[in-house]
Formats: structure tokens, C-alpha cells, sequence
């Protein structure tokens, strides 16, 4: 089986290349040596540490929610029993939503302060968190909070078990604050779960076996994995496996035995001298695109005790870490081959952090890994059944998985992922805070924005809706050569595609720059767009986000949809500002919306005005920007 991470893209992009792009790798590398060592079969609990792991069992979050038994009733109310919710206010997360559809719905409101002993947290933790976290804290290093206020509050909903949706995670703010708190959940529950294993080894060899109820030694799943963190790029897998091992290591004198460690380093780390200088970019956009940006990889790391396996086998290893594109390659799909999702068979703790770069990358495999998560397995792969918990068994292991979805963005795909694939027993947190300043407020240009109301029927309409508006209304406007240096975006690939179709066809005056465009022909775009001889330019936004250029003669800017990334929109308006020569008072600016773009309308000019828009009997709204 390929588990390993995949050699960087043969073809020698710059990362930066669009979903779907880079190629399968020869063989991968799997650590083969240290199998026996890290195996949890053949491995028991440390004599002097057997004591402390019985995991106070009645109080222990981790043992509450493993050893929590459903009835096949509830089970089954479970398709028809309609999601209780309720609201609360927290201190620092703002409006959260408590949500189940088990009977019982619980919510909870954070203490003021919290001790670390009363998060049960696995030995090295309490000492190895304060030290790993202290660059976060402003006190002194032991001063009384061990977390930062965002950390105490998301920690103690995913140490409650249930899923989270955390749709305000941004690299430049708190994106480092947060991996943080996460890989701590993750070392916690993965220590946790071995132990348990380790000790019951233990006691099956001191019962020497048959001795006893078997029922009692129920403790993992039908597959060793129990974590699957997905990330967008290799430098976010890097920090996540430094962050283990600072978190098993912490400052004591002892080193932990890191396997592979040089490889994986060489592999997933960056020469800072291959960054092109003097590139100048937005601060959201280094922070983003650090280090190494390849986005095809996926590997297996072996926790056992204090000591670390990466590049383990998938079906030896406790964590998987793996992009979306690196895990569809070795998922594959209906009639392939070669298709391997056992190991994602007894996932315990799915985290999926910077959801929102994955609409970017491709959101079909966020999708197709979801569809994959928790089925039974085609083989055994030598399980002794007499551990397998009764609920893994069951086919109940989507009931018990906890899912963790932090992204930038209130979207509709993301929500629509955590709504439909987030069964939980324990409920869903989900963070719902309302903007209501909009994004137009950072437009600095002085420029008419006109939006534009289309109307849809259905949902499914909308696409065909919007390119008809665009045709019959919008279009015809902007034809006389007087309005050139008309730049139109387009949020969607194949809405791009439909519409350079329909230009040429049209014999239209125009070029286009999309994600798959090569360099000389972005250069040759943006030269005659600058000097005239285009009068439109299409430009898609995946181009933008990869590449964030400088695009030089806009006059006239049409957004077909808005903008996936609220701040998109002023970025792109603010680059008018760019080509002065003095017709700024002829320059405009056209959106196009409809009711079923609220969420998106809602973040470019605040929540009150999109709820006057939409509901208005006007279908063109104006606003002005940068008045003197």
C-alpha cells in the first residue's frame, strides 16, 4: 500500500498550480524497520506508569465518550429526528449554536478560569503544554492560565467531544493559536487511547488469557488510525509534527526517538532561498503561501509512549496527515484498480483546518473524502476482534467520530459539509458570528458600485439565471468600444470556461487569465489589456488567489459573482488605483447577486444593507465609495 508522502511535483511548478495538477509519484517511501517497535499488538504499559493510566475512567472526557453505549433505536431515530438547537454567548467565540440529533441536547458555558488537572489531560502534557504554548501567553511562563482566552474556550469544546465549526480561523490572526490547541487534543486522545491498549495487553498477559470477561478488553477500532489531520500544504503538515514532537518532548532532559526525522524534514521543509525576492504581496497572502506549498502528500505517524514513527504505514499509524488532493489519489474512485479507504475506517478525531482553501484547491475531494469516512473495512487486516470496540463493530463509528472544521469563511459548501457529515452523539458547536461592518468599508478608490438583484427561481437555476442576465442585460452595456478596459471576475472555473466560450463565439475583443494559464500568456493578457487592444479581460478567481498580480489599466470592473473571500472584492477595486491617468471619474464598477449569494452579499456591505437588498423591490442598489 502507498501511504507515505509523495516526492514533490515532478514537473517543477512553483506549488502555486491549480487543483489537481500534480502528478502521481513513483513508489513512496513507508518506514518498514521500525514496524515491531511501534506495534501496539505486541507492546505493553511501563510497570511504574501502568497506575496512572486507568484514566480516572468515570470523569475522563475521552472515556465518557468511548464507553458511552447507543441503542440500535436511537440509531435509527437518528434520520428521522429533527436537530434541536440553542444559542448561547460566550465570552471570547461570540454566538455559538449547540446543536444534536440525539434526544438530549447539552450545552455548557466556559468557567472563568480553568486548572489543568481538571482537563485530564495524558502524562507529559500538563508540563509539556505550558512550555510549547508560552509564546503564546504573555504572563510568565507558569503564571495561571495555561491557555490564551480563544484556546481556553475552543479546548473545552473539543475536550467536551463534540464537532466544531470554527469559520473565523485566519493565518495572519490566529491560525498558529489554534493548531496549537488542536495538536494538543490530538497527542491527549492518541496517548489516551494507547494507554488503554497498552494496559489491556498487560492484563490479558498477567490473566494469561480466558481468564475473565472478554467484553472488558473491547478497546480500539477495526484499524489502528484514529486521527486524520487534513491540511492544504506540506509546511502545515511540518508544524504539525513539530508541535508533536515539542509536544512529547517538552523541555525535559530526555530526547524522544523521532524516526525519520531527517527525511521528512528534507521533505516537507522549504529553502528559504527558492522564495523569488522582491515580490510584493498582501499580508494575508504570505502568511498563506509559507514554506513548502506543494499540495500532493499524505503520511502515517506511530505514537507509542514517547516515542514518534513518521512515515509509518497507514495501517500502523495512530495520526494520518494528508492534503485532500494527496488523500483522493490513494482513495481513488468507483472502477479504479488500485483504491485503498480501510484506513479511514476507525477515524476517531477528523480535523480538517483551512477548509476554505480547499474551494479553492478542489472541493470535490473534501467531498469524496467525506463520503469515505467510517465504512467497514474490506479486509481484516489481522484485527483480533475480541478488542474491536462493540459500536465499531456495529458500524456505528460516524456516531462516535469527532469533527473539528476550522476555515476563514461563513460558506455555504463548508456549512453544508459540517450540516450533512457531522452525526456526533455528543452534538455540534458550531460559531455563528455576524458581520456587520462589510468589506466595501476597505474600498479607498472614489467609485460607483452598482448591484445588480438577478432573480433565480431554485437554487439549481441560478448558474443558467446568471449567465442569462449577464448576456441579455450587462453585456450589451458595456460592447461599445467606449468602455474598454472592462475587467470581469469570475469566482467559478466552469462559469469562466461558459463565458470565454460565448466571447469567442460572439467574436468579442477580449483575453483571459485563469489558474491554468502559462506565464507568457498572463504577461501577453495583462500587456494588451493594459494598452487597449482588449477591451475585456475574463479573470479568474482561483488566478487571483494563487497569484495576487497587480492587473494595470482597469477602468470598468464586473463581478459576475461576488467574491468567495470577502476582501476579494475591495482588494480587486482598490487595484484601479493602480493605472491613474486621470479618467477615475469615468471609471464604474457592477455586481451581480442574487438571494441565493447572502452570505456573500452580507460580508461585502454588512448584514443590515444585504437584508435591505434582497428584500427591496429595487433590483439596482448604488453605493459610492472614497468621497472626499
Amino acid at each position: 500500500m502507498t501511504d507515505a508522502a509523495l516526492p514533490a511535483d515532478p514537473k517543477g511548478k512553483d506549488g502555486h498550480g491549480p487543483p489537481g495538477t500534480s502528478e502521481e509519484s513513483p513508489e513512496e517511501f513507508t518506514d518498514a524497520k521500525h514496524e515491531s517497535l511501534f506495534s501496539l499488538e505486541t507492546n505493553f504499559l511501563e510497570e511504574e506508569r501502568e497506575g496512572s493510566c486507568s484514566l480516572k475512567a468515570l470523569q475522563d472526557p475521552f472515556a465518557q465518550h468511548v464507553n458511552k453505549e447507543l441503542k440500535e433505536k436511537e440509531i435509527q431515530a437518528v434520520a428521522t429526528n429533527p436537530k434541536t438547537t440553542h444559542q448561547l454567548k460566550w465570552p471570547i467565540l461570540g454566538q455559538l449554536v449547540f446543536s444534536s440529533r440525539f434526544q438530549q441536547l447539552e450545552t455548557f458555558k466556559p468557567p472563568k478560569d480553568i486548572d489543568l488537572k481538571s482537563l485530564h489531560l495524558q502524562k507529559p502534557l500538563e508540563s509539556t503544554w505550558i512550555k510549547t504554548n508560552s509564546q503564546f501567553l504573555s504572563g510568565p511562563p507558569n503564571s495561571s492560565s495555561p491557555f490564551t482566552p480563544l484556546q481556553k474556550e475552543l479546548f473545552l469544546i473539543m475536550n467536551s467531544y463534540r464537532d466544531l465549526f470554527y469559520p473565523e480561523r485566519t493565518a495572519l490572526k490566529n491560525g498558529e493559536e489554534i493548531r496549537h490547541v488542536y495538536c494538543l487534543h490530538v497527542i491527549n486522545h492518541v496517548l489516551k487511547a494507547n494507554a488503554q491498549v497498552l494496559a489491556n495487553n498487560s492484563r490479558c498477559r498477567s490473566q494469561k488469557l480466558g481468564v475473565g470477561d472478554d467484553d472488558d478488553f473491547r478497546d480500539q477500532g477495526l484499524t489502528r488510525p484514529k486521527v486524520l489531520i487534513v491540511v492544504p500544504f506540506r509546511e502545515a503538515a511540518l508544524r504539525v509534527v513539530q508541535l508533536f514532537i515539542s509536544l512529547l518532548e517538552g523541555d525535559s532532559k530526555k530526547k524522544i526517538i523521532v524516526s525519520n526525522n531527517k527525511r521528512f524534514n528534507g521533505e516537507y521543509g522549504s529553502d528559504p532561498e527558492e522564495r523569488p525576492p522582491n515580490l510584493k504581496r498582501p499580508e494575508d497572502y504570505e502568511a498563506v503561501f509559507v514554506g513548502n506549498i506543494d499540495d500532493h502528500f499524505r503520511t502515517g505517524v506511530a505514537i507509542l509512549q514517547r516515542s514518534i514513527r513518521l512515515y509509518a504505514p497507514f495501517c500502523s499509524s495512530d495520526i494520518l496527515i494528508a492534503s485532500p488532493l494527496g488523500l483522493r489519489t490513494i482513495i481513488g474512485g468507483e472502477g479504479e484498480k488500485k483504491r485503498e479507504f480501510d484506513f479511514l475506517s476507525s477515524i476517531e478525531l477528523l480535523i480538517i483546518d483551512q477548509a476554505d482553501i480547499y474551494l479553492m484547491q478542489n472541493w470535490e475531494h473534501v467531498l469524496h473524502l467525506m463520503n469515505h469516512m467510517n465504512l467497514l473495512p474490506l479486509d481484516s487486516h489481522g484485527v483480533d476482534f475480541s478488542r474491536v470496540r462493540m459500536w465499531s463493530l456495529n458500524n456505528w463509528s460516524k456516531y462516535y467520530r469527532q469533527t473539528l472544521l476550522f476555515g476563514a469563511l461563513q460558506d455555504a459548501q463548508i456549512n453544508s459539509v459540517f450540516n450533512k457529515y457531522c452525526v456526533n452523539v455528543q452534538g455540534q458547536v458550531a460559531v455563528r458570528n455576524v458581520l456587520m461592518t462589510g468589506c466595501i468599508s476597505h474600498v479607498l478608490v472614489q467609485l460607483p458600485h452598482v448591484f445588480q438583484r438577478m432573480e433565480a427561481e431554485n437554487l439549481a437555476s441560478v448558474i443558467d439565471a446568471r449567465f442569462n442576465f449577464f448576456v441579455n442585460k450587462i453585456l450589451p452595456q458595456y460592447r461599445d468600444a467606449v468602455m474598454s478596459h472592462t475587467l470581469i471576475y469570475v469566482p467559478s472555473y466552469f462559469d469562466f470556461v461558459r463565458l470565454r466560450n460565448y466571447f469567442k463565439k460572439e467574436d468579442l475583443n477580449f483575453t483571459h487569465i485563469c489558474e491554468y494559464t502559462q506565464k507568457s500568456g498572463v504577461s501577453r493578457a495583462r500587456h494588451f489589456f493594459l494598452q487597449g487592444e482588449k477591451q475585456f479581460l475574463l479573470l479568474t478567481e482561483r488566478f487571483h488567489f494563487y497569484k495576487r498580480y497587480t492587473i494595470k489599466g482597469i477602468r470598468n470592473l464586473i463581478f459576475y459573482e461576488l467574491p468567495t473571500y470577502p476582501h476579494f472584492y475591495s482588494e480587486v477595486c482598490n487595484v484601479l488605483q493602480a493605472t491613474t491617468r486621470g479618467e477615475e471619474a469615468a471609471w464604474t464598477c457592477t455586481v451581480l447577486y442574487s438571494k441565493y449569494d447572502a452570505q456573500r452579499l452580507a460580508a461585502v456591505v454588512g448584514v443590515e444593507r444585504a437584508a435591505q437588498m434582497l428584500q427591496s423591490k429595487k433590483n439596482v442598489h448604488l453605493f459610492i465609495t472614497g468621497e472626499r
